[in-house]
């Protein structure tokens, strides 16, 4: 099967259920008894070729002899993708009652699943009271798959007494089953032991009626080499010999000779119509009367098939009146199909892809329709589904991508063309998709809005355009993609819409990023909140941690940390229960974190989560976890003492990112302002104050960084002025109340008012110490050491401010890795002229500041460049910092 969800579809629930034993089953005690040794042990392997009873033994077991909880999983080949498998785990535990709690989550996204989701289950089951019994039907259908069997091992390990395993597969598992052998926790039964036994032999023979002499029981054995699916074969063929015991002595096993005999002997003992049924169902999975009449023409698939079950003619029922063929039968039947009526297949596939359509199994439909070759069917019900948002995100996108992948390019239409759109916009090609989008657009049906099929088709159109719209950066664009598609909606039925809360999700996530992106902050805000409060589930998972995300960015430009860093641990929690692992977690929770703890002048957290958003999917590919990662290892690079590899570290974001056609005002200002925050501590306040010139700043935040540029140029009531006609201070936080404070006491303390630069010091110091915000007052620089120095009194009570104020740790390790490297040492005064430059006050200040002549700062500083070994301002700062001179 291919569905991801099962939710109350019966096909789906056949996979959790035990098969039915039939009534010609033999149960073999010395297999019962082998199987009855598990109970102590953490995993049974039931390995062994096709037919070999693998599926039935377990089964027979668990329905009569296994104690305590049980829950049954047919594998697919579908799984082998480790989210959709470990959401199927999941959902076979709750279908047989063994519900997981809430907590743990399921994973969100089809390729990976989140470790920390594994590890919750584990601790889950250790902690139960009663071990729960797992059966994985069919396993060697993803046994080449590493990842699924590292996650069964991890959960099997850490599960304790609380989990047994029980594979029934035709190939060993990637498990260490050395280890589990060598430790005695293993039950293997293998195909040698699966093998039928003379005596079972005339067992099985007995229950279909037949009476066999221990010597034809020993000789058929002996050909079948004990193969259950060859002795029913021959059992069956048997009941319609003239001589059965013969029959029996005679047959020859072998593969061309059991499709021989499953064509002669099963096949065409049959009716006609009994016959054109089996072979033309062989095309399915399984079956439903209804669907096999649509195949045949016919009505009466019900009695045929309830025939073909009574007669044991490998027909197996699933429940809920469907049916599927043995494995090998249907192969045999399709390989006849293609021989007999050549050319039919793909007209079968589209009666089936049509059936199925009706009875709303989309997924099952899309493979038919695929295989029958009609694109313009898969993708035409695909989007009339409402199901564009699947290839966005969820589980079923990874699946659904590669099922489209085939689709011809000769395909035309609409709904061809917004599938090709989804897809190449889902692998970050913007402009194929926005061409196939656009082509779309321009073949849209004229139809009424209010038709349904074309609302879904212009639904689908407005999503993707509100997609392509945030990745220009528009958030008109988007903002009027958003309104199409509110008017779409309200021609679909309520309850369609509800079937698709990743469409709500999407369109809201990628609304409230580009509307942020464009600076609007509170619309963005209202926005990111309605997407978060989408429903909850696997399809809306990654859109709603993106919401969460743009949000606790919003809190962090808002200058407010406390409520930043609760909304980015936010964000990385709900991003476990989600099942989301990290390398497709978006990576600004990471960088706010980052960013609150440079704040708080705490570098190795912040470098630690720098490097967590440098290992996420989006690191590259989001310009604004692009720009703010940046920004943030330059801020770090500044704090660390190397402001020349800060600039360069802004190099490749100084201009807007290239994938983005309108420019962010924010991201503008961000730039500039760690731009203009090296050149200071790089020691030039001119080129510091030459950033906001050629890029006029736009916030508060930025502006005031502005201000602090023209103080250490010299300009202190212009940068007075700027600090008085800053917006009002309701939207500010206390990050940026600190600064505004901090700049205004430097600005009116260099005009002379230390009074008033003392009061707004404390003011500052009271503003940051709830949120332990150092790093602006170590980038306050010598100014603020110096006024603490005179004015000892302001520190008392803020002793966690020390570690700013303290030498860097780079400086110190300079001194201690580069012992022979030390300089000529300073004068007392030569120190007091540098503490000054490094303050970024120019001669004429450092005179009137020190109160000695112009020309004597200058001596004291060419001596401060010889003995530093610098040329320039900035560069003997640099040096001074390295040697812990400052």
């Amino acid at each position: 099967m291919t569905a991801v969800t099962p939710g109350g579809d019966p096909v789906l629930a056949a996979r959790f259920a035990v098969p039915a034993v039939p009534r010609t089953f033999v149960r073999r005690a010395r297999l019962v008894e082998h199987l009855a040794e598990g109970l102590s042990t953490p995993l049974t392997l039931v390995s062994g070729p096709a037919g070999a009873g693998k599926t039935l033994l377990v089964a027979d077991w668990i329905s009569g002899c296994a104690p305590g909880a049980v829950a049954w999983l047919t594998v697919e080949p579908e799984d082998s993708a480790p989210g959709v498998f470990w959401s199927y785990v999941l959902h076979a535990f709750r279908h047989h009652g063994i519900a997981p709690p809430e907590y743990i989550g399921t994973p969100a996204r089809s390729g990976e699943v989140d470790h920390s989701m594994l590890a919750r289950l584990a601790a889950w089951l250790n902690g139960r009271d009663t071990r729960v019994t797992l059966v994985l039907d069919e396993f060697d259908r993803v046994a080449g798959c590493a990842d699924i069997a590292d996650g069964l091992q991890f959960v099997l390990r850490h599960a304790g007494d609380g989990l047994r395993l029980v594979i029934a597969s035709r190939t060993e598992p990637l498990l260490p089953l050395h280890r589990y052998r060598a430790a005695g926790e293993l039950v293997d039964i293998r195909g040698a032991d699966l093998a039928f036994r003379a005596e079972e032999t005339a067992a099985l023979v007995d229950r279909h009626g037949l009476a066999l002499s221990a010597e034809t029981a020993r000789v058929l054995t002996e050909r079948t080499g004990g193969w259950a699916a060859g002795l029913r074969l021959c059992t069956l063929a048997a009941q319609r010999a003239g001589d059965p015991e013969s029959f029996l002595e005679d047959f020859e096993p072998g593969h061309s000779t059991v499709a021989d005999f499953l064509l002669g002997e099963v096949l065409r003992a049959h009716p006609a119509e009994t016959q054109d049924l089996l072979l033309r169902t062989s095309i399915l999975k399984e079956t439903h009367p209804d669907l096999a009449n649509a195949l045949t023409g016919r009505d009466d698939a019900e009695a045929v098939l309830e025939e073909l079950q009574r007669a044991n003619a490998f027909v197996d029922p699933l429940g809920h009146s469907w049916y599927r063929l043995h494995p090998l039968f249907a192969e045999i039947l399709r390989v006849h199909l293609s021989v007999r009526h050549p050319g039919l297949k793909p007209e079968l596939h589209r009666t089936a892809a049509k059936w199925l359509i009706r009875a709303g199994l989309l997924d099952e439909a899309l493979l038919h329709a695929a295989d029958a070759g009609d694109w313009e069917l898969a993708a035409a019900e695909f989007i009339d589904h409402l199901a564009i948002g699947r290839l966005l995100t969820g589980l079923a996108a990874e699946r659904l991508d590669g099922l489209f992948a085939r689709m011809a390019p000769e395909v035309s239409g609409p709904a061809p063309d917004l599938v090709r759109a989804a897809r190449e916009l889902a692998h970050h090609d913007v402009d194929r998709g926005v061409t196939y989008l656009r082509r779309a657009e321009e073949n849209l049906p004229g139809g009424d809005i209010d038709d349904g099929d074309a609302a879904a088709v212009r639904l689908s159109c407005a999503l993707l355009r509100v997609l392509a719209a945030r990745v220009a950066g528009s958030a008109d664009m988007a903002e009027t993609a958003a309104r199409a598609a509110a008017e779409a909606e309200h021609a679909l039925p309520a309850d369609r819409l509800e079937q698709r809360p990743e469409l709500t999700a999407l369109m809201l996530t990628d609304l409230g990023s580009a509307q942020l992106w464009a600076g609007r902050f509170t619309a963005a805000r209202a926005t990111l909140t309605a997407a978060v409060e989408a429903a909850h589930g696997p399809s809306t998972a990654f859109p709603r941690h993106e919401a969460l995300s743009r949000l606790a960015l919003i809190d962090f430009l808002h200058g407010r940390p406390g409520r930043a860093e609760a909304h980015a641990r936010g964000v990385i929690a709900e991003a476990e229960h989600s099942g989301l692992p990290e390398s497709d977690r978006i990576g600004m929770a990471q960088l706010v974190l980052a960013a609150v703890a440079i704040d708080r002048n705490d570098l190795a957290a912040a470098q630690a989560h720098l490097d967590r958003a440098a290992a996420t999917s989006d690191a590259s590919r989001d310009p604004v976890v692009a720009v703010e990662r940046a920004i943030l290892c330059s801020r770090m690079l500044c704090a660390r003492g190397d402001s020349r590899a800060a600039l360069l570290a802004l190099d490749g974001v100084a201009k807007q990112p290239p994938v983005s056609a309108e420019p962010s005002p924010w991201v503008s200002d961000r730039i500039a302002m760690a731009t203009a925050a090296a050149h200071l501590a790089d020691g030039d306040p001119k080129a510091a104050v030459k950033v906001f010139e050629d890029q006029p700043a736009h916030g508060a935040e930025s502006l005031v960084a502005e201000a602090r540029a023209r103080v250490a140029a010299g300009e202190s009531a212009r940068a007075l002025r700027i600090l008085d006609d800053l917006p009002d201070r309701r939207n500010r936080g206390p990050v940026i109340d600190v600064w505004v404070l901090l700049t205004r006491a430097q600005a009116v303390d260099v005009l002379g008012d230390s009074a008033a630069a003392e009061s707004l010091v404390l003011r500052a110091l009271a503003a940051a110490r709830p949120h332990h915000l150092r790093r602006p007052f170590a980038e306050a620089g010598p100014w603020f050491r110096r006024l603490l120095l005179d004015r000892p009194a302001l520190a008392r009570g803020h002793a966690w401010l020390t570690g700013p104020l303290s030498p860097h740790p780079a400086a110190s390790r300079q001194r201690e890795d580069s012992a022979t490297s030390h300089p000529e040492p300073l004068s007392a005064r030569e120190q007091d002229v540098l503490e000054r430059l490094a303050q970024l006050m120019s001669t004429q200040e450092i005179a009137a500041d020190l109160h000695l002549s112009v020309n004597t700062v200058k001596t004291h500083l060419k001596s401060i460049y010889r003995k530093l070994a610098a040329t320039r301002r900035g560069e003997a700062v640099r040096r001074a910092r390295e040697v812990g001179l400052l």
